[in-house]
This record gives structure tokens, C-alpha cells and sequence, in this order.
């Protein structure tokens, strides 16, 4: 029988779910078969760190909007982007197909999560072109490459660390980076940063390269506008972006140029996510985390816990 509790957080979990299933519809994750060969544990398996970290929705949606915010500083990834990509009508495009990679690496049987891989790296063959300041850049350039998978873990990780209501055990943030970085390896990055320690250090060594340029106001812009197809659209929107914000480190934020109120308005969204949360986590339980564990005999509530 139902608790008291199931019963009245049902309607909110139902809503919840609909929310996730309309900005997020599972028309690419349906492409990937997670349920088969069953026992084959993709590229990390279910007793990984990063199982743990992506499977939080919540964390994992603020941390990709903060790590695209991020992503902006470096004029020569954000060339990429402004000379290839359909990002002024389709940024919500960009977003899904992101998730449905850091998805599907995660989650899909091996021979899918390599197939995913390869066929971006196929795409990056294609990107390539000259900066606003004349430098050429390549979306096949390790360096490059380092810096998205970098900006992207450390905000996922964050997301996981702020919003999960999941304490994160000691040496559970090194075994994070360390297995990551096999997906950037595996697209062509080098020297990719594998313990907190190193993450760190690269960004104190890399922050010389970065600026918020005119593109950069200008791509900001349109992710400050993009609309959901959920109801109260705007009001999602804000929430998770405010609270990706709160996940930035501080150099981050000092080249910005976010204001007190920016930050404020970050730290109000991060209270509202946080309280949230748990509602998320109780009404999105299967997804494509939860069939992985049913293909690998593990039950989808293991990735609550550290072991």
C-alpha cells in the first residue's frame, strides 16, 4: 500500500517526469538499445563514479548549462561553435544532442558507447576554420578537445556535489576524473587532467587563454532565452540556469563580469534547485541509468550509494 508521503508527492513526481520527457524527449536515447547484451557494462559499469554522478538529473542539468556558460571564454572553442553550429536557431538542439552523448557513453553497451564516440569524432573533421583574431582552430585539436571535457566534468561534478543530497566519499572525485577522461582520450584530447588536484591546476594554467569576448555576450544571450517546451518556461529556464551559475568557480565568475545581484540570483536558484531535488530524483526512476542496472543485474537504487 502506498504511504501518506506516495500519495501526495505523486501528483509532483508525475509533472516532474512529464517536464524531463518534453524538454528532453527520448527519441535519440530510443536509437541506443540499453537493455541488450545483457551483462555488458558499457564503457564504466555500474560500480563506476561516473554511473553515480550522471545519473543525477538535477546536477547534471545545471552543471551542462554552467559548462557551456564556461565554454564561451575560450575564443577559439567558442569559434567552433559560432562558425558550425545552428546555435542561434536550434540551442536547445545543441543541448539535447549533448545530453544524449554524455548519455549514451555513460550508459549505452560498449560497442554502442564507441560508435557514439566515433561518430563525433567523424563530425570534428569537418570543423575547423580561423578565430576572431586570425589563429586557426580545429575541433580535432587535443587541446581543444581537453578544454570542453574539462569545463564539462568539473560542472557535472559540481552539479552532483550541490544538488544530489549525496555526500561524495573521500576519493570519489579522483575516480571521477580518472575514468572520464577515457572519453576524451578516446576523441583525440591529450594530457586530460585525472584527479582534482589536476583539474584544478589546469585551470589555473589556462584561465591566460580565456576572455569574454562580444561572441561570448552574444551566445550567453540566446542560452538566457532559450525556451523549454514545458509549461512555465521561463521560470525552468532561470532555475537551472541560476544555479548552473552557482556552480562556477570564481575566476569564472570575476571574467564574466557577473554582479553581486548575478550572484545573489545564482545562490537563491541553488537554495530553490537543492530543495527541489529530491522530487526529481523520485519521479525519474526509468531512465536510461536504470535499464543500464537492469542489463548488468544491479538494482538502479546501488547508484544512491558509494561503494
Amino acid at each position: 500500500m502506498p504511504s501518506p508521503l506516495d500519495l501526495l508527492t505523486r501528483p509532483a513526481r508525475e509533472r516532474v517526469r512529464r517536464w524531463v520527457l518534453d524538454a528532453f524527449p527520448r527519441t535519440d536515447a530510443d536509437r541506443l538499445d540499453y537493455d541488450h547484451p545483457h551483462g555488458d557494462p558499457g564503457l564504466f559499469g555500474p560500480r563506476s563514479a561516473t554511473w553515480r554522478v550522471h545519473a543525477d538529473f538535477p546536477g547534471m542539468l545545471a552543471g551542462g548549462l554552467a559548462a557551456l556558460t564556461l565554454q564561451t571564454l575560450h575564443p577559439l572553442a567558442l569559434a567552433g561553435v559560432w562558425d558550425h553550429s545552428n546555435f542561434r536557431g536550434d540551442l536547445l538542439g545543441r543541448l539535447r544532442r549533448t545530453t544524449a552523448f554524455v548519455g549514451g557513453t555513460t550508459y549505452a553497451p560498449r560497442a554502442q558507447a564507441e560508435a557514439l564516440i566515433e561518430h563525433v569524432r567523424q563530425i570534428h573533421d569537418h570543423i575547423a576554420g580561423h578565430g576572431e583574431d586570425g589563429r586557426p582552430y580545429s575541433a580535432n585539436d587535443p587541446a581543444l578537445l581537453t578544454w570542453v571535457h574539462v569545463s564539462e566534468a568539473y560542472c557535472f561534478l559540481q552539479g552532483y556535489r550541490r544538488y544530489s543530497h549525496v555526500a561524495l566519499p573521500e576519493g570519489a572525485a579522483d575516480r571521477y576524473y580518472d575514468e572520464v577522461r577515457r572519453i576524451a582520450e578516446a576523441l583525440g584530447a591529450r594530457g586530460v587532467p585525472a584527479s582534482q588536484r589536476e583539474v584544478l591546476e589546469y585551470f589555473r594554467r589556462i584561465q591566460s587563454e580565456l576572455a569574454f569576448t562580444e561572441r561570448s555576450r552574444v551566445v550567453l544571450g540566446l542560452l538566457g532565452q532559450v525556451r523549454l517546451p514545458v509549461p512555465a518556461a521561463g521560470l525552468s529556464r532561470d532555475l537551472f540556469l541560476y544555479a548552473g551559475h552557482a556552480l562556477l568557480p570564481p575566476w569564472a565568475l570575476a571574467l564574466l563580469r557577473h554582479t553581486p545581484w548575478q550572484r545573489r540570483r545564482a545562490r537563491l536558484a541553488a537554495h530553490a534547485l537543492w530543495s527541489v531535488a529530491p522530487v526529481f530524483h523520485a519521479a525519474l526512476k526509468d531512465g536510461i541509468a536504470s535499464r543500464a542496472c537492469r542489463r548488468m543485474d544491479v538494482a538502479p537504487e546501488q547508484l544512491q550509494r558509494w561503494g
